[in-house]
């Protein structure tokens, strides 16, 4: 694709970024094939070719307009459009530069400003979210149905092998995910604990920085990939072999931790080292000798994989074959590689499309057959939750729950 853009941009890294990536387009089309809301509501301005189309305008002196930006947020940058895009144009870094352009040119609106906000200040904030998360679980029961279906169950997370073994690993423990869904990276811990690896959290560790870097705070994100390498560097100088990640999302965040902070002199070279040591939990299993396991009642399940995982992580099938070995019959899910609607902070931000998307996704799965449904990412589990009559669960408390049954 010829481009030509205009110098406040063209001089920027973000603008040259921008512009490579738009060379690389062909305007074949074959991505409005496989995105979701062009799926859902079949305007080419709500596709990956037409949305680039609105960002290569923007970039080359067009006017932003309230309109592109409306088209920008629908994007789930779920990134399928990439797994079947021939001449690999990186669309989620294209689609995250053009919102913050357009966001910078067009404002928002009070109310919006204030919604953002709030996402970005409570949900990476782990003490000031679980705080949340536990008053509306204590007053789930008096809550209207709407409210009350969005609120995770409590749940216990059970306990944390103390076993020390020679081989360790980190594991991020983020942000929802410690109040949301305890039993994940506890799942993640015994298991390992069984295959003679240490999970080890650290402390001071916290949010990837996704929320802020897809609501276009590209500052406070960064601020939380520094801090995340500032409170992980001394155990990987320890010998660490790995940072383990449980939610798919947050993986793809870390993975892109070395892009993000090349520019950095201070942290460039470490978040390099960082986005090499950072592996998702399927990825550290897929190496181990899993003879080791006891796994001693296997159940049928379906498997939703997050986008973050088949699209972002390119890992897709990479879950489905530990469970197979396992020993886990896995039912086949229609439409397997659109989007449930999580997507981060879209289900909040855009929910008409979320929930569409959800009710098509939990129609795929349930009618499976599966008695239960397992996924890789706190967003999806949650989100899935909300509707399944089934239940939902993260892949590896499955097994766990499998080896200890």
């Amino acid at each position: 694709m010829q481009t030509n853009v205009v110098e406040r941009y063209a001089n920027t890294a973000e603008g040259q970024e921008a512009e490579a990536i738009l060379r690389k387009c062909v305007h074949c089309g074959f991505c409005t094939a496989t995105c979701p809301t062009y799926q859902l509501l079949g305007d080419e301005l709500d596709g990956p070719r037409g949305r680039i189309y609105q960002i290569k305008g923007v970039l080359e002196g067009e006017p932003a307009t309230p309109e592109i930006q409306t088209h920008l947020d629908r994007c789930l940058t779920c990134r399928s459009c990439e797994t079947t895009c021939p001449s690999g144009v990186d669309y989620g870094r294209l689609a995250d530069i053009g919102r913050k352009i357009v966001e910078e040119e067009v404002g928002r609106s009070l109310l919006q400003r204030l919604i953002r906000r709030a996402l970005i200040v409570v949900i990476p904030n782990r003490p000031l979210f679980s705080a949340l998360v536990k008053l509306g679980q204590w007053m789930r029961p008096v809550m209207p149905s709407v409210i009350r279906k969005k609120i995770p169950k409590p749940e216990r997370a059970g306990s944390w092998p103390t076993t020390t073994h020679t081989r360790t690993m980190l594991v991020l423990d983020a942000c929802a995910q410690p109040s949301a869904t305890p039993n994940v990276n506890a799942s993640a811990a015994r298991v390992l604990d069984q295959l003679g690896v240490q999970l080890i959290r650290a402390p001071k560790a916290g949010c990837c920085g996704a929320v802020a870097h897809h609501l276009s705070d590209h500052a406070r994100s960064l601020d939380a990939c520094r801090r995340n390498i500032d409170a992980w560097w001394p155990y990987i100088e320890a010998g660490a072999e790995a940072i383990v990640i449980t939610a798919s999302g947050c993986g793809v965040m870390v993975n892109d931790y070395a892009h993000l902070l090349a520019d950095d002199a201070a942290y460039a070279d470490k978040a390099k080292r960082v986005t090499a040591l950072a592996k998702d939990l399927s990825e550290i299993l897929s190496d181990e000798d899993l003879g080791q396991l006891k796994v001693r009642n296997p159940g049928t399940i379906a498997f939703h994989s997050p986008c973050t995982l088949q699209h972002g992580l390119k890992l897709n099938g990479t879950p489905e074959k530990i469970l197979r070995d396992l020993g886990f019959e896995l039912k086949p899910v229609a439409d397997s590689h659109l989007c449930c609607g999580s997507a981060g902070t879209y289900s909040i931000l855009q929910p008409d499309l979320s929930q569409k998307l959800l009710k098509n996704k939990l129609k795929a799965l349930e009618g499976s057959g599966a008695p239960a449904i397992a996924t890789a990412n706190v967003g999806c589990q949650l989100h899935l939750s909300t509707g399944a009559e089934t239940p939902v669960k993260h892949w590896i408390e499955w097994v766990d729950q499998a080896i200890r049954a």
